[in-house]
């Protein structure tokens, strides 16, 4: 069995999850089962498997992104680009944390509309959810931009356009949940 696309650890984690497979016959293993093994790590977030005849399961992943972390019921949580949470044992990653309780999709589509913006995810730090819908984002130079529930693009390409003005970059507040209305804390 072959494994290519994690590091070393998951590698050798599926491999003892996938070592029974040595001693069967290539021929009769259920590719479902396999599948559901391989769909059991959450770090994968593609997978090709390829029975090379006679002797070998070759295995190549895709590793999912990670994305941001998550506190959930006192533990915390990698979520990755599969849209899954993976068991995080410590905060070493340069990613953002996520506050709030929010539905996972909720949090996709906003990363959609940010990259939509052209507005530079890797400058986030900090991500609030409100149970009203609503996001702020708290960028890494300090500036907290509070965004409407509606028209989230148009927002955060005018946040953009402020936090990229001589005169305003130095703003430790851009509020636009009010419509036609900006506040701009320096």
């Amino acid at each position: 069995i072959n494994i290519s696309g994690l590091d070393a650890n998951e590698t050798a984690s599926l491999s003892k999850d996938l070592e029974f497979f040595k001693l069967k016959n290539l021929i009769f293993i259920d590719r479902v089962v396999i599948e559901k093994i391989i769909n059991s790590n959450h770090y994968v977030e593609k997978f090709f498997v390829f029975k090379r005849y006679p002797s070998s399961l070759e295995i190549k992943i895709k590793k999912t992104k990670l994305l941001a972390y998550v506190n959930k019921d006192g533990n915390y949580f990698l979520l990755g680009s599969n849209k899954r949470f993976i068991k995080a044992n410590d905060i070493t990653k340069d990613i953002p944390f996520i506050f709030g309780i929010f539905e996972i999709e909720d949090f996709f589509y906003l990363k959609k509309i940010i990259g939509d913006a052209n507005f530079d995810f890797n400058k986030i730090e900090k991500l609030f959810f409100f149970p009203s819908g609503r996001w702020d984002l708290l960028t890494k130079s300090g500036t907290l931009i509070k965004l409407p529930k509606d028209n989230l693009e148009d927002s955060l390409k005018l946040s953009l356009k402020i936090l990229n003005d001589k005169k305003l970059k130095d703003s430790s507040l851009i509020d636009l949940r009010q419509r036609n209305q900006v506040i701009i804390n320096e």
